[in-house]
């Protein structure tokens, strides 16, 4: 599992450094793709390849299944960090995220987002009070 928030930079060429404690689950290979809000999602490949079987379930028939997985899989880059965890975030998905040097890195579960500093401080900001207000609604029973 995914959890905690890290603030790596972008090197000049456009690569990121993974946070140590998720480089050995991301060895064999990840998945970076679009993901909401402007942050980019960052997959083992092994849970991508779970998420897009789930995704091929999706009706074709439905024309917002249709878009979200375009959207969602035609962004997608697979990649193979170096020796030193690092690897290349495509142009076309750092133009989309507004990623320039300074990103932060939160774990998200089964998946990490990669978001640009003020944009992820600015969303957090913002969504904090709506957080502790909901906890209830999301997982009841929680608290």
């Amino acid at each position: 599992m995914f959890l905690g928030t890290h603030t790596p930079r972008l090197d000049e060429k456009g690569r990121l450094f993974l946070p140590a404690k998720y480089r050995e689950r991301m060895a064999g290979g990840l998945v970076v793709t679009r993901g909401q809000e402007r942050s980019l999602f960052i997959y083992p490949m092994d849970e991508f390849v779970r998420v897009a079987d789930q995704m091929r379930q999706a009706p074709t028939t439905s024309k917002v299944a249709r878009d979200y997985m375009r959207v969602f899989l035609s962004g997608a880059s697979d990649e193979i960090p170096d020796k030193q965890g690092r690897f290349t975030i495509p142009a076309n998905l750092r133009q989309y995220a507004g990623l320039d040097r300074e990103v932060t890195v939160i774990g998200a579960g089964s998946r990490l987002e990669v978001w640009d500093s003020a944009v992820w401080n600015s969303y957090l900001e913002q969504t904090e009070q709506s957080f502790a207000d909901t906890a209830e609604e999301v997982i009841p029973g929680l608290f």
